[in-house]
């Protein structure tokens, strides 16, 4: 998989979208419903509302209002707001395991490891509402949300199994890999929400790409065997 981090794009300040585009997104919204997608169309209303107003704001009352739909249909699906946002930090963490299991697209696994990092912070910078929901303080407690936990468990899976293979290979040092994998997710998610605020690009005056290599250039030197 090819990861592509973009260096002029500014999460912080994002343009309000437009009522013309609010009315397309509901326009395709009850189109979605009308083909049995309500649940769909309305974590991907949410992640809209939370991308323009920020988690605080979301309510299932406006999710609803840009999913096209009744004030009552979401609760078809959602019992009240953390419910529904339990949904898109779901298929967040499904969508983060796929990108670290894809990562590197090559049989090398020196490569491999070293792409999963910057995997991680392109995931972030591509999909920043997921990313705000999946680790904000709403969701901190996962109790009653089965499959938001299987999802975190299977992207935090993925990146141990990353990092137990680059062990076999030689490429890091022994020692417990839920450790190590642990120390390198600390540096890259600390990374990414640096940048989700758009003040460390202005800061070292470079784009996301570079810093992301800049950073997993060290992870990886400071987990090379000794």
């Amino acid at each position: 998989m090819r990861t592509l981090l973009t260096s002029d794009v500014c999460i912080v300040n994002i343009e309000p979208v437009t009522l013309a585009v609010d009315m397309a997104i509901a326009r395709r919204r009850r189109r979605s419903y009308h083909h049995g997608n309500l649940r769909a169309a309305l974590v991907e209303a949410a992640l809209g509302l939370v991308q323009r107003e920020g988690v605080e704001a979301l309510t299932l009352r406006g999710a609803a209002r840009l999913a096209g739909v009744s004030p009552a249909a979401p609760y078809r699906h959602f019992a009240d707001k953390r419910a529904l946002l339990a949904a898109v930090a779901e298929e967040g963490f499904r969508l983060l395991a796929a990108a670290l299991r894809e990562a590197g697209g090559t049989t090398e696994p020196r490569e491999r490891f070293r792409a999963r990092g910057p995997a991680y912070v392109s995931f972030a910078i591509r999909h920043p509402s997921h990313f705000r929901v999946m680790f904000g303080r709403e969701l901190a407690d996962r109790t009653g949300y089965p499959g938001l936990r299987d999802a975190a468990a299977a992207a935090f899976d993925a990146l141990i199994e990353g990092m137990a293979e680059a062990q076999r290979a030689g490429v890091v040092r022994e020692g417990d890999p839920r450790e190590l994998g642990l120390t390198a997710w600390s540096a890259m998610h600390g990374l990414s929400s640096l940048l989700l605020t758009g003040r460390l690009q202005a800061m070292f005056g470079a784009g996301a790409d570079e810093l992301a290599a800049r950073v997993g250039t060290n992870i990886y030197r400071g987990l090379a065997p000794r």
